[in-house]
Parts: C-alpha cells; sequence; structure tokens
C-alpha cells in the first residue's frame, strides 16, 4: 500500500452546504446530506489507509455541523489540519503540501461530493500514479474533477491559477499540468453531487451509503413538491 488520502472538507453547517440542493430540500436537509457524504468519505479513506496516512483539512468548525458527533468521531483517526488560503484554489496547493509532509505520497486528494467514491478506486488511482510517476488526474462528469493524486508537492502549485469551479476546470487544470511539464494520467469517470439528477444518480449508483439512504428518505418530499409546483404554473 503507498500514499495517502486528503479529504479537503468544509463543516456541513445549515445554509453553507449544498446551497444548490438546498434550493429543493432545505438548508437542514442539505447540510444533513453533505455530512451523510462526507461520512461515506471519511469511511472509504479509512478503508483505504491506515491512521497516519489520511489527512483531513477542514474549513469551519464540526461544532456548528450537522451530525456532529458522528463526524467527531469519524475524524478520530484522521490528521485534522486547518484548510489556508485566499481562494480554494490555494487551500488545495497548501492541502496537498501539508498531506506529503504529514503522511507521504501519492497523495490521492479527494472532496465531499464524490460518496460514492470507495477505497478500490483511493488505492487504485494512487498505484497508478506511483508506477508512472506523474499525477493523475480523475475527471467529474460537469467537466471539473473529483480527485488528483500528487506525487510531489510541487504538482499541486499549478492549481492555484486554475480557475476552480466551472465547467472547464478540468480541462484547465489537466492543461496546467502539462505546461508544467508533466504527463498528466486520467482517472475513471465520476459524479460531483451538486444538483437533484447528481443526488438521484449517485444515490442509485451507491445505494449502501449513508448518502444514498438520507437521499431516498427525502426524495419522495422534493418530487411531491415539483410536482406541485409544476402543476400550479
Amino acid at each position: 500500500m503507498r500514499g495517502s488520502v486528503l479529504v479537503m472538507a468544509k463543516a456541513p453547517v445549515p445554509g453553507r452546504a449544498k446551497t444548490r440542493l438546498a434550493a429543493t430540500v432545505g438548508p437542514e436537509a442539505a447540510a444533513d446530506l453533505a455530512a451523510a457524504a462526507l461520512l461515506d468519505t471519511l469511511e472509504a479513506g479509512a478503508a483505504a489507509y491506515p491512521t497516519g496516512r489520511r489527512v483531513l483539512a477542514l474549513s469551519g468548525d464540526l461544532a456548528d455541523a450537522a451530525r456532529a458527533a458522528e463526524l467527531r468521531a469519524a475524524a478520530a483517526g484522521w490528521l485534522v489540519v486547518p484548510q489556508s488560503g485566499q481562494g480554494f484554489a490555494e487551500r488545495l496547493v497548501d492541502g496537498h503540501r501539508q498531506a506529503h509532509r504529514l503522511a507521504g505520497g501519492p497523495v490521492v486528494q479527494v472532496g465531499m461530493d464524490t460518496p460514492q467514491a470507495h477505497a478500490a478506486h483511493l488505492r487504485g488511482v494512487a498505484e497508478l500514479a506511483h508506477d508512472a510517476g506523474s499525477p493523475l488526474l480523475g475527471p467529474a462528469v460537469d467537466g471539473g474533477w473529483w480527485v488528483l493524486v500528487t506525487t510531489h508537492p510541487s504538482q499541486a502549485s499549478v492549481l492555484a491559477g486554475v480557475p476552480m469551479s466551472q465547467p472547464d476546470t478540468g480541462r484547465l487544470t489537466a492543461a496546467a499540468l502539462q505546461a508544467a511539464g508533466h504527463d498528466v494520467l486520467e482517472g475513471p469517470l465520476l459524479r460531483d453531487v451538486d444538483h437533484v439528477e447528481d443526488a438521484d444518480d449517485v444515490a442509485a449508483a451507491a445505494p449502501r451509503t449513508r448518502f444514498a439512504r438520507r437521499w431516498r428518505e427525502l426524495a419522495p418530499a422534493h418530487r411531491e413538491a415539483g410536482t406541485t409546483a409544476d402543476t400550479s404554473d
């Protein structure tokens, strides 16, 4: 087993987490979904890597989060560090730097939007990057990326110049890595959860996750609300 896992996460606080889903299910439920997704991600990371090779770079305070007690318990086996930087790109650069220093590379960095990513995903991309000695980027359906594996912390420095959360973020990230002289490997394609259709798809793909169970509880209500809104137009 090689490398370590880095999870970049925001404390799932109502009103601040999954704001696009919150427009459909409400801020409390959206935060609970975000907490469920983060718990799934931490579980996958813990299954893939032992204590000492797991880094959680956290923005915000878990004390204010949905499922706070569960999240604190899940994070107990992780090296928890605060995110540092002016924007998300800078925080990513710092997260990779800290993970390489604290836990060693290759560093497999994911967020909290892909609860369907399991331990085999995380170990597999690390092995590919290690064997090739190159960074690996796993594209997301929305045009971004869901995983970045760096074999050296300097590889992540290119992220500082890449605009995040755009439909072409994945392409721009790959181009920045290539411009810096890296042969970028492509990882598996996964879907980030941002919208209702994403949640439907991810819950169907990974039905046993906490995220899927919570989504199934919420789905009838949001669909009924949507039907009511449609028929009243």
